[in-house]
């Protein structure tokens, strides 16, 4: 078979070993004879799933136990809503981090339901963007949280810094880490609440991890009467995130990819793999004048990886020699266009070696 490399932001690539097994088992799942898409979600056989499940994250990315895992539907644009219907009471504040497109439109959802704070922490230094410490930052006094999103995916800007104290006063810190999940080490004690949309590092669209301190969860005396019971926290950690018909297939594929990773090395063995991509492709850019990345590298993304060509006009025909190439989906974002390079965990450093060899063979001849 032909050998492809899949740049998508998400839907993204899933590691091939795991597609393998899938294709094995779709027919006969836990030696059933039967698709795991055709059991009952209140099977023995699944519930050890969902199980197995919260136990190998709780592995990979040392989850306290303090902390409930919530598995929901409606990807991480349903959690736009569900956050501040869940934490907050009626004309509450909380301060909205805003650095990209998503961290907008989760902006635009909050206003619905409570009183945002907006922080604008972007600039712009001699046409190159950067994002101001977490430090001066001017928060609310009288927010109930912090919400953020580290990666944002389109423009490939990022906050690199960890949201540790006393930066951030004791706020409840939530940040929405569906590009990030996975593939890089982080202090879950930092946060109050992580969501994750699976379809960058998890596994399928269809499926939205929530890791959210349980205080949170129990300890909310106030409550929205018109809170819908299928975005109501408490009833999803009451039952076991299946008060409705989880996501299946989703769940089971999720799964395969925590043991795929587990199998690889863990979180610390990836984190390394990603860093080392993401430095190949950023030095490519870098050491050329025919392409171009306009964020300061303090700031760039190690999983979406946005760049431009000096002549834009030629963008259309870059991306249609990388496919006849083996090199898919490298289309930058109808926002911003130019071209960007997702390089999520399934990506193996062979693809980015291609891109990078594709790029300077493209920049020789039509340069």
């Amino acid at each position: 078979m032909y050998k492809i490399f899949n740049f998508s932001p998400g839907p993204a690539t899933i590691p091939y070993e795991v597609l393998k097994q899938v294709q094995k088992e779709l027919i006969n799942w836990n030696n059933l004879n039967v698709s795991v898409m055709e059991i009952s979600h209140r099977s023995s056989d699944f519930i050890n799933l969902l199980q197995n499940m919260k136990n190998d994250l709780r592995e990979l990315i040392h989850i306290p136990e303090q902390y409930d895992i919530l598995f929901c539907q409606g990807g991480a644009r349903t959690q736009f809503a569900a956050i501040p219907m869940n934490l907050l009471y009626y004309n509450e504040t909380a301060d909205y981090v805003n650095i990209g497109h998503w961290s907008l439109q989760a902006i635009n959802e909050a206003k619905k339901y409570c009183l945002p704070n907006i922080i604008n922490p972007v600039k712009k230094k001699k046409d190159i963007f950067y994002i101001k410490k977490i430090k001066n930052w001017h928060l609310s006094s009288n927010s109930k949280y912090i919400h953020y999103c580290p990666n944002e995916t389109i423009e490939g800007i990022a906050i690199n810094e960890e949201p540790e104290e006393p930066k951030l006063k004791n706020k409840i810190i939530i940040a929405d880490l569906s590009s990030l999940i996975l593939a890089k080490e982080i202090n879950i004690k930092n946060y109050g609440l992580i969501y994750a949309s699976a379809q960058k590092n998890i596994g399928t669209a269809g499926l939205t991890l929530i890791i959210i301190r349980k205080d949170l969860i129990y300890q909310n005396t106030k409550k929205r009467k018109e809170i819908p019971s299928v975005l109501d926290y408490n009833i999803i950690s009451k039952h076991n995130s299946m008060f409705n018909t989880p996501p299946t297939f989703s769940l089971y594929l999720s799964s395969l990819i925590l043991k795929w990773l587990k199998k690889i090395g863990g979180i610390k063995y990836i984190s390394k793999i990603n860093q080392k991509k993401s430095k190949l492709l950023y030095n490519a850019i870098d050491q050329s004048s025919f392409y171009i990345n306009k964020i300061i590298p303090s700031n760039r993304s190690i999983t979406n990886v946005t760049f431009s060509l000096q002549e834009q006009k030629k963008e259309s025909f870059f991306i249609k020699k990388a496919q006849e190439n083996g090199l898919y989906y490298l289309k930058g974002h109808k926002i911003i266009g130019g071209l960007r390079a997702s390089i999520y965990n399934a990506m193996p450093i062979e693809g980015v070696k291609k891109l990078i060899n594709f790029m300077r063979d493209f920049e020789k001849n039509y340069g």
